[in-house]
């Protein structure tokens, strides 16, 4: 299928000005005819060559001037986007400065991934994209965000697959061709056109309209439920430091430096990203270095254990290669301009980690330790309170309490201890220690006078000399 570019549709592209605070993400590859690293032979295929595109593949491919070929052998289900005029044509002879001539095979792009974040770039403005003005992300940011504007060159043509966990990935504007899409319907209508079915494929669906991001301190990526997809199609490297980090979002460990801000009414994230370009990154000793700043989700944890929430804090990634020194300066000169202007910037805070093992706190970086002894004071008043509610409605029965030895007993067992041990009853009387048995044994009582006297203490022999009625004893 031939198809031909209006000029029109190519100047729009020009026109597309977004949000002051959304970002823009470019996707790097393509399928133009006149891209070398499209052909098997690193060249793009000249008249005496046989030009061929796999029978069964599916592709897009944009020709952007004329081209002389021997023959051609396409897809079964393609599309050739033609700029204003360009087209094919065969030589009748043979083209000198063609050589012999060969096979060209036109590469097949399905691999080519929407979730691989080597294959976009991002910039703050169009006007930095086209200037090379990128910025770096973590794996996750680099990656088109839920705010985000996507970008797909004017000039141009390509094969995406969209597949991931979820059933749809957002973003606020999709622009190809030149032609920019932000109601959902329209691109919807795009997405089911011959050129959207050949240039978007997967199991997720790709849906504008989104809002650009409306807070000046920066908006959460979202990419974080695609973490798992992403990391699939990142390698990581091995590196020497010596306590390598792994930023938020990212799928690496990496030695460098990571500063964690803490912010408060006022803070502007854009402001704050171009004031560290203009005082640090300008400078030539940082060159060579790769900083990264977003807003990210932070886990918390009670006494360092405890997971109770996240908060948001700005993240500050610095790279420069396997050592991290340079890094670790430009971390300190950073840290050093918040401790002397964080509060007119609206900065309450800041952690500073390096791939050396060194860290601190600055500029109120004892307010998070304050904060985590308050919440663990509450919790512990929460907890107390339930419990004592719990007592009270009678959901929850106190456990009983062992029963103590009483004081006569452990009186009478301290008297024994005393005399050296237990008390020798010599040996048992079998009669004696058993009434029953006497009542059985004749003449052992008197009738005048007992024997043997009952009492609730025992069985006692009663004297028959002694005389209770006697007062006197007479010797």
């Amino acid at each position: 299928m031939f198809k031909m570019l209006k000029t029109r549709e190519v100047l729009l592209l020009f026109c597309f000005v977004g949000a002051t605070d959304a970002l823009y993400k470019q996707w790097i590859p393509d399928t133009n005819y006149e891209n070398t690293t499209n052909w098997d032979k690193g060249t793009v295929p000249c008249g005496n060559d046989i030009v061929q595109f796999s029978a069964q593949g599916k592709v897009s491919v944009f020709v952007e001037t004329t081209h002389a070929v021997q023959e051609m052998r396409l897809p079964v289900d393609g599309e050739f986007i033609l700029n204003s005029g360009a087209g094919f044509y065969v030589l009748s002879g043979k083209d000198p400065s063609c050589g012999t001539g060969a096979t060209a095979q036109f590469k097949d792009p399905e691999s080519l991934r929407w979730f691989n974040p080597a294959l976009w770039r991002g910039a703050v403005t169009l006007n930095d994209l086209q200037l090379g003005n990128f910025l770096f992300s973590v794996h996750e940011e680099s990656v088109p965000c839920q705010h985000d504007d996507v970008v797909f060159e004017a000039l141009s043509s390509f094969r995406v697959d969209t597949s991931s966990s979820q059933p749809s990935i957002p973003v606020k504007s999709v622009s190809v061709l030149g032609k920019t899409f932000d109601s959902r319907s329209e691109f919807s209508q795009y997405l089911n056109s011959r050129s959207g079915r050949l240039q978007f494929h997967g199991s997720s669906a790709v849906t504008v309209g989104y809002a650009g991001c409306g807070d000046p301190t920066g908006c959460d990526c979202g990419n974080s439920v695609n973490h798992q997809v992403i990391c699939s199609t990142v390698t990581c490297t091995s590196f020497s430091c010596k306590q390598p980090l792994r930023p938020v979002g990212h799928c690496c460990d990496v030695c460098g430096a990571i500063l964690t801000i803490r912010f408060a009414e006022g803070f502007n994230l854009q402001n704050y990203r171009e004031r560290i370009r203009h005082l640090f990154l300008i400078k030539p000793q940082y060159k060579s270095i790769q900083l990264g700043m977003s807003k990210v989700s932070k886990p918390q944890r009670l006494m360092g254990l405890i997971p109770f929430g996240t908060s948001p804090e700005i993240q500050v990634v610095i790279l420069d290669g396997e050592t991290g020194k340079v890094s670790e300066t430009l971390g300190e000169d950073i840290v050093n301009d918040i401790s002397s202007h964080g509060s007119e910037l609206g900065i309450t805070g800041v952690e500073f980690q390096t791939s050396s093992g060194s860290s601190g706190n600055q500029s109120g970086g004892s307010a998070g330790m304050v904060t985590g002894i308050v919440f663990a004071v509450l919790i512990v008043i929460a907890i107390i309170i339930i419990v004592v509610s719990l007592i009270r409605k009678g959901l929850v029965k106190m456990p009983s309490m062992p029963s103590m030895p009483s004081l006569r007993r452990s009186q009478k067992t301290s008297d024994v201890d005393n005399i050296g041990g237990p008390l020798d009853h010599g040996f048992d009387n079998p009669m004696f220690n058993n009434p029953d048995m006497l009542s059985n044994i004749p003449g052992l009582y008197d009738t005048e006078r007992n024997a043997i006297s009952m009492t609730q203490t025992g069985v006692q022999f009663v004297n028959p000399v002694y005389d209770e009625n006697e007062t006197d004893i007479t010797v």
